[in-house]
């Protein structure tokens, strides 16, 4: 089932989006260097990791406009299982990470994502 949820966001994201939503409804994760060729990225290139970064904002930014949990959550570093510091910086950015304890924010917005998406 693909449902098209009105994002506004580019052509290249709405590749990504779709993805993150595959894994959500999945209730699972998966990591950056499987997210990024879907954009033409190479997480060995340091200026790629930066857009991977900067895409995923976007989609997160339409995420919580829309009412809807930071979906990037689903994207984790293959080491840490937890996304980068810029998903944090983002979440405290618009007031949404507010305490200091990034591994309870980080499980609690997972949840939140994997829930709504369960269900959509």
């Amino acid at each position: 089932m693909r449902i098209h949820i009105n994002t506004g966001i580019n052509t290249m994201n709405e590749i990504i989006y779709q993805e993150l939503m595959k894994i959500a409804r999945k209730k699972t994760v998966t990591y950056y260097s499987d997210i990024a060729p879907l954009a033409g990225l190479n997480m060995d290139l340091p200026e790629d990791r930066v857009r991977i970064g900067q895409l995923l904002d976007d989609i997160n930014h339409d995420e919580h406009t829309n009412g809807r949990p930071l979906i990037s959550a689903v994207v984790v570093h293959k080491g840490a299982l937890r996304p980068g510091e810029g998903f944090f910086k983002m979440a405290k950015d618009w007031g949404i990470f507010k305490g200091n304890d990034s591994d309870t924010f980080y499980i609690q917005e997972l949840r939140k994502v994997h829930d709504y998406w369960s269900t959509h």
